[in-house]
């Protein structure tokens, strides 16, 4: 009888390479969404010494000197907060109602060097000019809601948490719901002690009754929970099976067991337990970030609409009127750097709405090659009271007059997340804010429009709540950008990020939002070339990532000594993840400044403050109702 060759052994080495390969799938778009925003932590403890801030040159989480780095990667569609895509989240600016004008950096770990001096506050030569508001309060922290008091140990986890998660921690604590199903929980609770206590219980003598009744109830719960996953579903004894087996823990805890194996098996379930919590937490930051970085379907679908749209029809062009105030040096020119069609028309519509006079009112937006005939065609339908709407192509253009910039992309305002906390008072939250500066693509407006002296540039996410004709009154002298300054950030904390370069130390940061730009000055001062000469020296890569980190610096060190100071209550920012402004201050401020991955546009917005962005939205439009656009 022929013999019956044995079995096979099996190969795990497939079986593991496949494991392997779905792990890593699962990791690798997790750290792509996690690290869009590039993060700054500083401290508001009293200065002692420049910090060290690592370069923007290398990709990963760094820490110097108190201060942490997070290196961009990308988003869009929002934010594309994630921090948002290679188009991070474009937006940006900071609570002028956070404004902070003498926090210090963090002392450093090095003995060796001297104590710079103390920072003041920066003071500016140029008087800046009253905005109108209809108001008389001062905006500072008595305008927000009031912070929950916290332990040490809540401020280290939030800042954990905000490190790694970004914004999603504060849209999580916001939309902390409450437990349910607490009988549930309470049998886990139970099933773990139990689980923990057996096999102690198991080894002693004499014992078996109460060892037989451990792993009886043991049993029990463990077939309830596999049946049960919801309060609802429990049977009607069970509050008896609970008694029960609270009953025979107490009488297991009064044995005299080795506490040491019952400690090892407590800790490897509460182990366990916080291993699962962060994969989950892990899992639930992703589909946020997922949320505010892709383009809502109906966003998607209204500009394919009139992507086609425009090719089908005749063309809506300008008329010969609203095309010769395109040049005219005289008219008031406001300049947007958008991919989204609905974010560019509320900008506009608020702007206009809120203008005595439109007549002298024109608009260039500028957008990429992508979005510029769905642009083109909507603008082109609509009508904004008697201001004019340029829409404009910039990569043609750029490929047009300045070919050696060819392969640049439309790039929106860079985004950085800056962290503040205050070491003298631990119990106090960490601030997470973020800062919004030019992009590359704001450095070439100037030969975009060349013809031009002056402009105002908004940003996407802003709405205008007021006239501001004042704006265009405002002498700057010899400065070349009017911004609102950020002087939570100075350029000494971010030494080793501006490298070699000459700056005061005591300079603040600014923000972009509403920007007054002189343009004759700028050209006087060549702040264009000065930005191709300094994207030589900070660009080390030739890798997205790298360009769009150079932001900072770059803008930083093209305006210095060149930044008008604007009144802190021209815009209130933060209505992208702030959720403690007060309604009452958002209402009557200037302008209001989206910046944050909460987009007004998305479901994830915060609701609070949506509705001062959708009431500008344009109604009864025939493409927003096909493709489901709620106004």
């Amino acid at each position: 009888m022929k013999a019956t060759p044995p079995p096979a052994k099996r190969r795990r080495g497939p079986r593991l390479a496949v494991l392997a390969l779905v792990f890593c799938s699962l990791l690798v778009p997790i750290a792509f969404l996690f690290n869009r925003f590039p993060a700054v932590y500083v401290t508001d403890e009293r200065p002692q010494q420049e910090i060290d801030l690592p370069s923007f040159g290398r990709m990963g989480l760094e820490r110097s000197g108190g201060v942490t780095v997070v290196k961009p990667e990308d988003g869009s569609g929002a934010n594309a907060e994630t921090k948002d895509t290679p188009e991070m989240i474009h937006r940006g600016g900071i609570n002028s109602h956070h404004h902070s004008d003498n926090v210090p950096s963090k002392v450093s770990a090095n003995p060796k060097v001297p104590p710079p001096p103390k920072i003041e506050p920066l003071k500016p030569k140029a008087k800046s000019v009253p905005v109108p508001v209809q108001r008389t309060e001062v905006i500072s922290g008595n305008n927000m809601k009031p912070a929950k008091v916290q332990n040490a140990d809540d401020v280290e986890k939030a800042k954990a948490c905000q490190l790694e998660f970004g914004s999603y921690c504060l849209w999580s604590i916001e939309h902390k719901e409450v437990m349910k199903d607490t009988i549930v929980k309470r049998l886990k609770d139970q099933l773990f002690v139990a689980r923990s206590y057996y096999p102690s219980i198991a080894k002693l003598k004499g014992k078996e009754a109460l060892t037989r009744g451990l792993k009886q109830n043991i049993q029990e719960h463990e077939r309830v929970l596999s049946e049960s996953i919801v309060d609802a579903d429990l049977p009607s004894f069970i509050k008896s099976k609970i008694e029960k087996m609270d009953q025979t823990i107490g009488r297991a805890k009064a044995c005299t067991v080795d506490c040491s194996n019952v400690d090892r098996k407590l800790r490897q379930i509460l182990h366990m337990t916080e291993d699962e919590a962060h994969f989950h937490m892990k899992q639930s930051a992703y589909l946020y970030n997922l949320g505010v970085h892709t383009m809502p379907k109906s966003h998607h679908c209204l500009n394919m609409r009139l992507t086609v749209e425009y090719f089908k029809s005749a063309p809506l062009d300008s008329d010969d009127s609203a095309v010769h105030k395109f040049n005219v040096p005289d008219h008031r020119h406001y300049v947007i750097l958008s991919k989204n069609v609905l974010a560019a028309s509320v900008v506009i519509n608020s702007t206009v709405s809120n203008s005595e006079e439109t007549e002298n009112v024109v608009f260039h937006i500028l957008t990429d090659a992508q979005n510029f005939y769905a642009m083109k065609h909507w603008f082109g339908r609509n009508s904004y009271r008697e201001s004019a709407v340029h829409v404009i192509n910039y990569e043609h253009i750029i490929l047009e007059n300045l070919p050696e910039f060819s392969s640049q992309q439309l790039y929106l305002p860079e985004e950085f997340r800056v962290f503040i906390s205050n070491l003298e008072r631990p119990s106090e939250k960490t601030r997470m804010e973020y800062l919004s500066v030019f992009s590359h693509s704001h450095f070439f407006i100037p030969e975009i429009l060349k013809d031009l002296k002056k402009v105002i540039v908004l940003d996407d996410d802003v709405v205008v709540q007021r006239d501001l004709s004042f704006l265009w009154n405002i002498d700057m002298g010899d400065k070349v950008n009017g911004a609102v300054k950020f002087c939570g950030l100075r350029m000494g904390q971010l030494r080793n990020l501006l490298g070699k370069a000459t700056y005061d130390p005591q300079s603040c940061a600014w923000m972009s939002g509403v920007n007054v730009i002189d343009l004759e000055k700028w050209r006087e001062h060549n702040v264009t070339e000065n930005y191709l000469q300094l994207l030589k020296k900070f660009q080390h890569n030739d890798d997205e990532a790298s360009v769009r980190a150079a932001a900072l610096p770059i803008s930083l060190l093209a305006f210095e000594h060149l930044i008008y100071p604007l009144d802190e209550r021209l815009t209130i920012s933060g209505l992208g993840y702030d959720y403690a402004i007060k309604e009452e201050l958002v209402r009557n401020s200037v302008s209001l400044h989206y910046n944050g991955n909460m987009k007004p546009w998305l479901e994830l917005g915060i609701p609070d403050y949506r509705k001062y962005w959708k009431r500008f939205l344009t109604r009864d439009e025939r493409f927003m109702d096909e493709c489901n656009v709620s106004p």
